[in-house]
């Protein structure tokens, strides 16, 4: 009788008191809304400047203020979760997020929509990381590769549908109901997480300012850099000079810093876990490749084959049923199958998918648009869950927060430094392409004679129609250069998983790994 008492004592009551699936629903219903934000304002950024008076390169901060402010706050989101609590921090992360996107929506001018914008993604930056570490600790360790595939589910989806229901907004009502469609989601998740949400264990440790002041200059001018660089001709600008100077010498302090003092701002040890170094740099590599095709397509659908914002979404939409459906289907997969294999499929399943896409044409139907969307989407999802599941496997509870919120930076960082390089060298290769394709078209060239004749019209007209076909070819051919290296890439990546201990599981179910 004594040793049952003492065992009902010592047994941990918080987690049967969990109503997980409630938590899971409204966080991750928070966690949508801020990935949705980082594409949904990108169709509606011409209707804003008309709105708000600013020139073309002027609005783009309206993405550029968001973008840096969250990369820079999020390394922060262990510290104040550890300080406040996690529960206190999510709640606030998310009336803070309420709020300035109701602000960005009622702005009236360029700077006004700059200042919130940047509120918003201070306030926003904690919701993604929380959302990870908090679904890894309401599971237990067998349930972890279901948890990361609601979890990659909603990380991945948002991107996706961010274009098409901002395009949709923005046709049928206004620019600001991109941002004030945040109002009812917000209110509705942060009702269920003050209901539903437990209370965690605060530890009280100190801040490392210069630490974290060294490590948000070295982020910040990072995103500076891949964000305005294709604007500003890269390195013929002094601009792009000093924010690789900041970056470099910021993060430099950083390491040193953090390796000579006694309470670093973000304790290196986290960086022993194998498993975790190797998943963010997978992490990384992933974020290149979704989010760089994405920004990729709908110019190119729009541009060259001239499908309609509306349009575009839809076409684009399959991608994200793949997706549905191997998140469905790994998050059971990953109980049964070494989780290596399942990141080795989907990263091949991708890798052929870009292979599809750059036999894409002017002329071509929906048939190879969708099929190698689907494709796509089945492989980033087999990718995402047992990678998150993985790559936390070995981490101690400790540093799960901090690990997190390295997960989403990389992440980030990655989808800004994928989008900066495709974007480069595409515009790099369309100049090229069309200077080749159009060095024999000139008023002195016979055969225009006969195109003209071919045509009906004289040999103006026929230049300018060749003209015309010239400028399409050449942005066809450079969208297939990009995604021939977006192949390549994904391939070059695949010996990396070798590095990632193999997980074992155990009676339990569980997973621990192996030595």
């Amino acid at each position: 009788m004594a040793n049952s008492t003492t065992q009902d004592a010592a047994a941990p009551a918080a987690p049967r008191e969990i109503n997980r699936p409630m938590v899971t629903v409204f966080i991750m219903l928070a966690t949508i809304m801020q990935i949705l934000d980082t594409t949904i304002a990108n169709v509606a950024l011409p209707s804003m400047r008309g709105s708000l008076g600013a020139t073309q390169d002027q609005v783009t901060w309206v993405l550029t203020s968001y973008i840096v402010a969250a990369a820079i706050m999020t390394p922060v989101t262990g510290w104040l979760s550890d300080r406040y609590g996690t529960r206190e921090l999510f709640l606030g992360s998310v009336v803070g997020f309420t709020a300035t996107s109701m602000l960005c929506g009622l702005s009236t001018s360029l700077e006004m929509m700059v200042v919130f914008r940047i509120l918003q993604g201070l306030c926003g930056a904690a919701l993604v990381p929380l959302s990870q570490a908090v679904l890894l600790d309401i599971n237990p360790k067998e349930k972890h590769g279901q948890a990361m595939a609601i979890w990659g589910a909603g990380i991945m989806i948002g991107p996706i549908i961010g274009p098409t229901l901002g395009g949709w907004l923005t046709d049928t009502f206004d620019w600001r109901w991109v941002f004030f469609v945040n109002l009812p989601v917000g209110i509705v998740a942060f009702i269920g997480m003050l209901v539903f949400l437990p209370d965690t264990e605060r530890r009280h440790r100190g801040f490392d300012f210069f630490g974290f002041a060294m490590l948000a200059i070295a982020i910040g001018a990072l995103q500076m850099l891949l964000d305005r660089g294709e604007q500003v001709e890269w390195f013929s600008s002094p601009e792009i000079w000093i924010e690789l100077g900041l970056t470099i010498s910021g993060l430099w302090i950083f390491i040193i810093h953090a390796l000579s003092t006694e309470h670093p701002f973000l304790d290196l040890k986290i960086f022993k876990d194998r498993n975790l170094v190797t998943g963010l740099v997978l992490i990384f590599m992933v974020g290149m490749i979704l989010l760089a095709a994405l920004a990729l397509l709908p110019p190119m659908l729009q541009n060259i084959m001239g499908y309609p914002v509306v349009t575009t979404g839809l076409v684009l939409a399959p991608r994200g049923v793949g997706t549905m459906i191997s998140m469905i289907v790994v998050g059971r997969l990953v109980q049964r199958v070494d989780p290596r294999i399942l990141i080795f499929s989907g990263l091949c399943l991708t890798a052929y998918s870009l292979h599809q896409m750059s036999s894409f044409t002017p002329l071509m139907d929906n048939h190879l648009l969708i099929s190698s969307g689907i494709i796509q989407g089945l492989g980033l999802g087999l990718v995402m869950v047992p990678l998150s599941t993985v790559a936390f496997a070995t981490l101690e509870p400790r540093f799960r927060t901090d690990g997190a919120s390295l997960f989403s930076l990389l992440r980030n960082i990655g989808s800004s430094v994928g989008i900066s390089v495709v974007t480069t060298v595409l515009a790099h290769n369309i100049q090229i392409n069309h200077a080749e394709l159009g060095a024999h078209i000139t008023p002195f060239n016979p055969m225009l004679d006969q195109a003209a004749s071919s045509l009906g019209a004289s040999r103006e007209t026929a230049i300018a129609v060749l003209s015309q076909s010239i400028n399409q070819q050449a942005m066809m051919i450079a969208y297939i250069d990009d995604f021939k290296l977006m192949m390549l890439i994904t391939l070059a990546v695949l010996p990396l998983i070798l590095f990632m201990r193999k997980p074992q599981h155990m009676g339990g179910g569980g997973m621990v790994a192996a030595d």
